[in-house]
Formats: structure tokens, sequence, C-alpha cells
């Protein structure tokens, strides 16, 4: 079997540490794989795919940051990686994240209409369903059902700083995503697959399939991460986030930090460097790291892992911090309370401060020892990628199977 997955990246970050660990499966079971990538460079793939360059990459942010217009970029690039596709003839072809300022999504679906492929599609945000934004829950938008305009979120990801396109974007994305004939749409979360089923992508059939994680990296690690942050006799409250933003619940930290007690900390992983030097004296400020051992020592550290999201599918950090046996405290939101139950976290009302503060006590008088085998336990039985990712190749053969009969 010959598998060809397409996603913004590739090896880096949660969505391109995915596709690796999927190839990574396919390649030990003996079938063919590769990664076709749009931005950064490729880690632990050999054979990956670029699509276009960074010109194309500029280019492509222009015309989205002016006319709104992501995804419709990229066009001369996708149109040569498509040529590249027809010589690799895959036997599957599993899409990802097709935004991220990198590919063409009429060149792209008008190939896999004609080409008539098994395709899986793995839906790791809202954006496949919206006139613009990756995410709308957490301000109370419901225009995608029926169509976008005027869209709140334009200036969040994927950033429209002129323009608002949401209702010609909704149109033309809805026509370009439905009929295709042998499609197969995942979601990690229930809570996503739910959105899925509401949306104009309904008419094709969805699978739930959790993410995973790497249990032979995020396990208990100890370091000298206490030692070196002078934080030894300390309560560590951790975040950790490839970006953070208000949805992420940045300020939910910056508040927390006004209640916080002298013996008490917050170390934020993920941090822009503008952002850490506005931080408060309690809060510990990392930068981003794609080191995920230094990741695991400091989950490892913490007493409790926090994710006050405001929206978000199925959060890997959730998983990780379980998986180095620390207790996780989320928001009601989204599919991040999928990751958790009672015996492994708690689960907080959305914007309940109070009862965050409140549940982040309970945890520190009853120790983190409470919780620590279970939750390394439960990631163990529930979250072992290549468990996971393994269930592609079940749904892989399906596909095949399906068009043969077709």
């Amino acid at each position: 079997m010959k598998v060809l997955q397409i996603n913004s990246v590739c090896g880096i970050g949660s969505t391109g540490r995915i596709v690796t660990d999927i190839h990574n499966i396919l390649i030990e079971q003996g079938h063919e794989s590769y990664i076709a990538y749009g931005r950064d460079l490729s880690k632990n793939c050999d054979t990956s795919i670029k699509i276009g360059s960074k010109i194309d990459n500029y280019s492509h942010v222009a015309l989205t940051r002016i006319f709104d217009k992501h995804g419709f970029g990229s066009k001369k690039a996708t149109q040569k990686f498509i040529e590249k596709v027809k010589e690799l003839d895959p036997d599957i072809i599993h899409l990802h994240n097709i935004h991220g300022y990198y590919i063409n999504i009429e060149v792209l679906f008008d190939y896999l209409k004609k080409a008539d492929r098994p395709v899986v599609w793995t839906l790791h945000d809202c954006w496949s369903f919206t006139g613009h934004c990756a995410y709308f829950d957490y301000v109370g938008c419901d225009k995608w059902k029926t169509g976008c305009y005027d869209c709140p979120e334009k200036n969040s990801y994927p950033a429209s700083v002129i323009i608002d396109n949401s209702k010609d974007n909704y149109i033309k994305k809805k026509e370009l995503f439905t009929g295709i004939k042998n499609l197969t749409i995942v979601t990690p979360s229930k809570w996503l697959a739910g959105l899925v089923k509401q949306s104009y992508l309904r008419e094709y059939p969805v699978e739930v399939i959790n993410n995973g994680i790497d249990l032979d990296v995020f396990k208990p690690t100890q370091s000298d991460f206490r030692e070196r942050f002078n934080l030894e006799d300390k309560f560590i409250i951790l975040g950790v986030a490839s970006t953070w933003d208000r949805r992420k619940g940045f300020g939910y930290f910056i508040e927390l930090s006004k209640k916080i007690k002298n013996d008490e900390v917050i170390v934020l992983v993920g941090l822009s460097e503008k952002q850490r030097k506005y931080l408060p004296k309690n809060i510990i400020g990392i930068t981003r790291t794609s080191n995920v051992k230094e990741l695991a020592e400091i989950y490892t550290a913490a007493d409790v892992f926090l994710n006050p999201t405001l929206e978000d599918n199925f959060p890997t950090t959730n998983l990780e911090a379980l998986a180095c046996g620390t207790p996780v405290i989320t928001f009601d939101t989204g599919g991040s309370v999928e990751c958790v139950d009672s015996k492994t976290g708690i689960v907080v009302k959305k914007d309940n401060l109070n009862m965050l503060r409140n549940e982040i006590l309970n945890i520190k008088n009853g120790k983190k020892t409470f919780y620590n085998d279970v939750a390394i336990n439960r990631a163990k039985s529930v979250y072992d990628k290549n468990k996971q990712y393994g269930e592609y190749l079940n749904l892989y053969k399906h596909s095949k199977d399906n068009k043969l009969r077709l």
C-alpha cells in the first residue's frame, strides 16, 4: 500500500508529529509512505515532498492578510505538486491541515475529484467548514451552519486585516469540499465529530480516532528542572502551548498569578519573547521548545497541569501531562474534557477563575501522588500512539477495499 499524507508541516508541532508517527508505523509494516508539507524544515521523514517555496508562502500570507483568501494562493506551487502526485500514484491520500499558507484548495480538490482515489481527511480544527476561522465556539458564532458573513474572527488565524471575504469563502469551500466519492473524515474528538455532522461536510462518514503520544518519551522523567529555576519548595502550576493567545487561556494565567501564594509558581512553556518581557514575577516563562525530552522533564516536575482553553479539539498537551503522571485541570470546553476522567483530573466550568483556583488548591492539599499512577496508566491504555495511529492503517485498508467494490 502506498500512502501520501499532506500537512502544513512535517515532524514539527503536534500535527507534524502525528503525520510522522503515522509514516513510521506504515514503514515498519512494510508499506510505502510519503509526506507532502508546505512550511519549515522536514523532520523524521526521508520521503518528504516540499510544496512551494518561502516566496510562495509569503505571497499566500499577503493574499490572506489583505483579501481574506486563505487557501486560494499557491496556485503554481500546487499545480507542480499535483504533477508529482500523479507520478507517485498513491493508493491512499490522507489530508491533514490544508490551511497554513502553502496549498491551493481549488487545484487540490479538482485533482481529488478527478483522480477518484480513496481520501482520508483528519480535521485538527474547524477551518474546513467555515468561511474564515479555525475556531468559533468560544465567541458564540454559529453562522457556519448556514453560511458565513461578517466574520467576528476576521482578525484571528488566518488573519485578514482589511477585507472580510468569509461569505464567498464559505460558498467556494462548500462547493470544493463536497462531492468526493470515497472520502472519510476523521476527528480526534467526539466534540469535533458532532460539529462536522452539523456542517456541509455531513455527507461523509466520520470516524473518531483520538490523538496518541510517544510513551517512550512522555513518561516520568527526572531532571534538575526545579533546581535550575530555584523551585525546590514550590508548588508548580504548569501551562504548555505552541502559541499562547486568548483562545488558549493566556489571560487566565495572568489573573491567576494575582491569587497564588508565595509557595506557588506558574510555569508557562511556549511563550514569545515579547510575552516573556511582561510577565509577573511569579510566572516563569519558557519559549517554545521542540525538545520533547525537555518537555517530559517539565511535565514531570510540575504538580498540576492547567489547560484553561476556551476551545480546542483534542489537546495533546493534556495527554503528555497525564503520561508523565501529572493531573490535568481544564475548562469544560471543546474536546479537552474528553482527555481526562475523575481519577486523572478535574473539569471546571468555563470562565470560572475562582473554581479554577479552588481545584488547584484541592490538588495541592491532596498531593499529586493521588493521581500519579492512575494518570500514567490511562495514558498507556488509551493514548499510545502505536495503537491510536495503527487505527489509520485499518481505515486505509477499508477505504481501499471500498474503492475496489465501487
